[in-house]
Formats: structure tokens, sequence, C-alpha cells
């Protein structure tokens, strides 16, 4: 069994110095004991923490990176004027290019510091809407880009409309479309893939959002895996909010308060647009808000109302959404920094007297290990052995402890993650995925092809 001697780690109980840990067969910790001494075989590292999930992500966007940075001819670019881009995009797409970009974001993401992820994943169809002869083709496709070792949680997506309204899907959206007897025999194949895998594996149900989804829909999908992580996008974009009001009059967190048992199963995505009364009732209803500030910032979405949530408390994680740039320690700043913007302060998201690094990785952490539905998220036995090991020397030799984070948060680049382990798997070491060079190599041919038919 693989054993791994730390100077300095980050138990349940708080930082301890000489921690030997073991993990089992299972990929699950099997023994903790601070205070000890090294032995000839154990992996030794600096700082040991337990590693984050990456709650929010859309991997096929990982080849947009930088490709929607350019102005367009509307008088003012938004959120939709990008979404227009990304749709031309995914319907270029094929099967291969899907997994070989899923595995690089995959990649990265380990690289970044995340043992597992939710892959919201929406895409589904040929160009054009025509199912695939296997109707879990794209599904496989993720499920065999996470050969990269990563802890997945599969979130199959339903979408079966083009607006609150009704309006049926078009262009782009064709891709994304089922019925509900379609996404119930989707869901069930994906249970299948999922069984291949190794057995951390989860699988979820992700209605899109209530753009894509009708309230009479949402209930039954909400029936469908009771126990199962249910995630959806909510409140992202003023213009929702407002068709929203229009069609329901109400707006799009009070309606789903109102009207859905709204529990810890349930990851809510984005809530950026809130009011002081659906933010207090969201904190208090266990849910998770999954957040994606670098996403966030990067579509002009809005600021969360840090404060207010985490003072109602509220439960958060992080994710890489869009995938313009994976890095776990940049979504906790980008997060606080929203906050200090806003409300010109600092250390706007800690309590007095509080490490604010320390205290966005702890939320994240809880917050990630619960929207994925993965019993992680702490080193002790029993738990998932996702571990990430940092690198000292990357920030600035800073001493072990809160300071640490909060240079890993603060000041930190792309080169202080030295080893990651997701479910016990080592999957990087010295700051590197032991595939990268396979990985990459396939992802640069399909980004060429890609590029070629823009």
């Amino acid at each position: 069994m693989p054993t791994i001697f730390a100077e300095h780690a980050l138990l349940p109980e708080g930082w301890a110095t000489s921690v030997r840990l073991g993990i089992g067969q299972n990929g699950k910790i099997d023994r903790v004991t601070a205070g000890t001494t090294a032995r000839p075989d154990d992996t030794r590292v600096a700082v040991l923490l337990p590693a984050p999930a990456n709650l929010h992500s859309h991997t096929f966007q990982r080849a947009m990176a930088g490709l929607a940075e350019r102005r367009g001819p509307a008088e003012r670019d938004s959120f939709w004027t990008w979404r227009e881009t990304m749709y031309r995009f995914l319907d270029i797409l094929a099967p291969d290019e899907i997994e070989a970009i899923a595995a690089q974001a995959f990649m990265e993401m380990q690289e970044a510091g995340f043992a597992a992820v939710a892959e919201f994943h929406y895409l589904h169809h040929q160009p054009g809407g025509a199912a695939y002869a296997e109707l879990g083709e794209l599904s496989s496709r993720i499920a065999a880009a996470a050969q990269t070792g990563i802890g997945l949680t599969l979130l199959p997506v339903y979408y079966a409309q083009g607006g609150v309204d009704g309006r049926p899907l078009k262009g782009g959206q064709l891709r994304f479309g089922n019925d509900l007897e379609r996404f119930e025999r989707l869901l069930a194949r994906c249970g299948d893939i999922a069984k291949s895998l190794p057995p951390d594996t989860r699988l979820g149900v992700a209605p899109h959002s209530l753009r894509a989804v009708s309230p009479a829909d949402l209930q039954e999908l909400e029936r469908l895996m009771p126990d199962a992580p249910f995630h959806m996008h909510i409140a992202e974009q003023k213009a929702e909010v407002e068709e929203t009001l229009a069609v329901f009059g109400q707006r799009p967190v009070a309606f789903l308060l109102d009207r859905f048992d709204v529990g810890p199963r349930w990851c809510l995505i984005h809530c950026t647009h809130m009011v002081s009364d659906e933010t207090e009732r969201l904190a208090r209803s266990g849910a998770v808000a999954g957040l994606c500030p670098v996403t966030e910032a990067n579509l002009g979405d809005g600021i969360f109302d840090g404060a207010r949530y985490l003072a109602a408390g509220g439960r958060l994680g992080v994710g890489s959404d869009s995938n313009i740039r994976i890095s776990f320690h940049e979504e906790l700043r980008q997060l606080e920094y929203s906050q200090r913007l806003r409300d010109k302060a600092r250390i706007v998201l800690a309590e007095a007297n509080e490490s604010c690094g320390r205290k966005l990785f702890d939320l994240a952490l809880a917050g990630g290990a619960q929207a994925l539905g993965r019993d992680s998220g702490a080193i002790a036995a029993g738990r998932w052995a996702d571990l990430v090991a940092l690198d000292p020397a990357a920030l600035d030799n800073a001493p072990p402890g809160d300071d640490l984070l909060d240079h890993w948060v603060f000041a930190g680049g792309s080169n202080s993650v030295a080893d990651v382990w997701s479910a016990g798997r080592h999957v990087v070491q010295g700051g590197r995925h032991l595939a990268r060079d396979m990985v990459s190599a396939r992802y640069r041919t399909a980004l060429s092809a890609i590029r070629g038919r823009l």
C-alpha cells in the first residue's frame, strides 16, 4: 500500500507535523498518524492538503480559450454574444476532438490541484441535433477522457427548450436537446458507462436552467435519482432574471425555493443576480452555491453577494466552468477580489483575525465535496485519498500553515502544486501529470483540425 510522509499536513483538527498516512487498495485513506517518523519507502512531501473538487466544468470550452476575445459588431458585447460564438464553435466538434479536449482539461485540473470534477455535460448529439447511433456516444468520450485519473462526477444535462417561455430549440442548442423519455434512456446509459470507471465515480442529474427546462420537467427530473447530486444553472444573467419574472412572476432563485425541495444535494451554479432575501434563503437551504469567478469575470456576469451569503451560513465551492483558465487558487483569488472591488474594502470574506486564504480554502473544500457527492475534503481514515502537496519554494518559502495558504491563494503561480492524488492515484508528480506528453499531443492535433474548420 502506498504511504506518504508529510512534514506538515492540514488535518481535520488543524495543522500537524510529521504526518504519515497510508492509502488502501480501494483508494481511501486507511490510517493517519501525526508526530511520527518517515520510512524509506514513503513518498515524502513538504506540505500536504486535502485536494479540492472542481464543481462545475464544460470541458469542450477549453478549446475556445482565447478565441472569443475580439469585440463583435454589436453595440455591447455580453454573455449572449459570447454564447452565439460558443454555439458556432461546438457545431463543428467531432467525438474524437471532444474526448481530446476533455482529457487536456482534466489533466490541467489535476496539475492545478483539483482531484475531482463535476462535468456538466450537455453536448449529447450530432450537429443539427440528430442522435448518434449510440445515444451515450459523447458521454462515453467524457468517461474515456477521465482516464487521466481524475475523480469524475458525470452530470448528464437535460435541455429541452430555448427559453423560459418554452420556445423551441434552435441552432447550436439542437446538439443539447432531449425530451424526458430520451433523457431517461441517456441517463441509464451513463450509469452503464460509469460502471466501467473507478469506484469513486459518481453519476448525477443536471437540469440546465429555467431557460432550458420547464417546471413540470424539473419535477420529474428531481425524482429520477433522489440521492444523487443535482446541479443547475441559475440567475447568471439579468436578462434571465427578467424573463423569469415575465413568465413566472418571480425571480429565479425565489421560484426554485418556493416550489422545489432545494437542499444539500443541490448545487446552484452562479447565483449571481439574487436579492438579499434570495441570498439568505439559499444559504439556509443547505444547498451549495457553485461559483466560477474566473469565467464569471470573463463573461461579465456580475458579482456574487458573498459576504451576505456567508453571514447567513451559506455553503459554496468553485468550478472552472468555461475553462478559459484552469486554476483552483485563481478562482479563490478572483472570488475575494471581486468582493473587494465591489465593496472598496479588503479581506471581505474572512472574519476578524482569520486567514482569508484558509477561509476560502476550507469553504471550497467542503462545498466541492458536497456538490460532487464525494466522500473527500479531509485527510482522515475512510475518506477518498484526494490529496495535494504544495511546493513551499514556489511560494517564497512561506511558513507552513495558514500563511502558506494565503501565499498560495493571493500570490501563488501555476508552479505551486507539486503532487496530486485522486482517490489514491498519484497522477501529478513533480508538478507534472504523468500523461502530459501524450494527452497534450493529442489535444494539439485536435485543436489544429478544429481551427482549420473555423
